[in-house]
């Protein structure tokens, strides 16, 4: 998890900006990996990724239209190459027939490390505006985390054992 930027300087215009790209990469990210995997049936891994991605999106989306009711069309000073795997998950982590659990740990690890880059972010911010956005993002990213250790509580024992595959049938990873 990192930026190149010096968040102690960010205004709540490049706040947002990070905020959305954060969301954008993990929504690119989830994505791919349910491309990746396909669905076997059911709520698989990449059923769940997909699902992730959706909410990634969703909130992405919600950032941007807060961001376009405080700033308009203003451009973004900043781009996805000024971040890297904030709340992604690592680009290693889907892999062929793996189980839903295993799935749920890689989503909840991306969550876990966008609230500490949040948490850690904070005692360097000057900004007051800044740091209520930042407390607010830190404070979803608990709630998340809190939800998805919730879902994993729930999943039936089915969902812990490695799915069985057709090396004919399944994409590649």
């Amino acid at each position: 998890m990192s930026t190149r930027l010096d968040l102690s300087k960010l205004s709540l215009m490049d706040a947002l900006d990070l905020a959305i790209l954060i969301e954008l990469e993990a929504y690119e990210r989830y994505k791919m990996f349910a491309s990746q995997l396909g669905h076997t049936g059911g709520y698989d891994a990449g059923a769940f990724f997909a699902s992730m991605a959706e909410n990634e999106a969703k909130h992405g989306s919600e950032l941007a239209e807060r961001r376009k009711s405080l700033f308009g069309n203003a451009p973004a000073r900043l781009t996805l190459d000024d971040l890297y795997d904030v709340e992604a998950p690592e680009m290693g982590a889907a892999h062929r027939g793996m189980s839903t659990l295993d799935a749920f740990e890689v989503g909840l690890d991306a969550e876990k490390r966008a609230h500490d880059f949040y948490d850690m972010a904070l005692p360097g911010i000057s900004d007051p505006e800044v740091i209520e956005l930042f407390t607010e993002l830190r404070d979803e990213e608990t709630e998340h985390v809190e939800m998805l250790q919730e879902a994993m509580a729930k999943l039936p024992d089915s969902a812990k054992k490695e799915v069985e595959f057709d090396v004919d049938e399944t994409p590649y990873l």
